[in-house]
């Protein structure tokens, strides 16, 4: 049974972790907005939220995605390209998108790592990559039609330009890169310190 002081032991690691990802979260974001190979971003951000989603849970994953789509929301970039066509559009996809996959990458690790913890890990991981994009990539439909169709001249379409030149390979590397690393860095973790959430 669990005294007192062991729960406050606890809250103080997952607030120490959860703010030491988000401290992480904060320079890959930053170091994202300026670092491309080619037409591909180097985003690495969505990899600490996969890993607070598997070390401290749901809850601390989407409090970890909404930190970064505020941040998101804020980028010079966003309130030059996005908010001049819907502001309530911009301000629900970059807040709902990260903490919505921090969120669900967070459940799906939870009702999967008893059974298979490596394909727990990847499923985390990669979920997230794609909830993030698949809602972006919604968003940009219901609210952003504008901005496709005004950019769409060199493509088939205005959905051709959103999934080939917005998403395309920056969301590979996205679904790559945390399908690679965090399997490998939450295995090192884990078999250091159990996560917080399964205690």
């Amino acid at each position: 049974m669990k005294t007192k002081m062991d729960k406050n032991h606890q809250n103080i690691q997952k607030i120490t972790g959860v703010a030491l990802l988000a401290a992480i979260m904060i320079v890959l974001q930053v170091v994202g907005n300026y670092v491309a190979i080619g037409p591909v971003s180097i985003n690495l951000s969505l990899i600490p939220i996969a890993l607070c989603a598997i070390l401290f849970g749901p809850l601390a994953a989407g409090l970890l995605g909404l930190l970064s789509g505020a941040m998101v929301l804020f980028a010079p970039s966003t309130a030059a390209v996005f908010m001049p066509i819907s502001v309530i559009g911009t301000v629900l996809v970059c807040l709902l998108k990260c903490t919505i996959a921090g969120i669900c990458g967070g459940l799906i690790y939870k009702f999967l790592h008893k059974k298979n913890e490596i394909l727990a890990f990847i499923l985390c991981a990669m979920s997230i990559a794609v909830i993030n994009t698949g809602l972006f990539a919604v968003g940009s439909i219901i609210f952003f039609m504008p901005l496709l169709e005004a950019n769409s001249s060199t493509y088939a379409s205005a959905y051709a330009f959103l999934f080939l030149g917005m998403i395309g390979w920056n969301f590979i590397f996205e679904v790559l890169s945390a399908s690679i690393f965090v399997p490998f860095i939450a295995k090192i973790i884990t078999h250091q310190y159990q996560p917080i959430q399964n205690k």
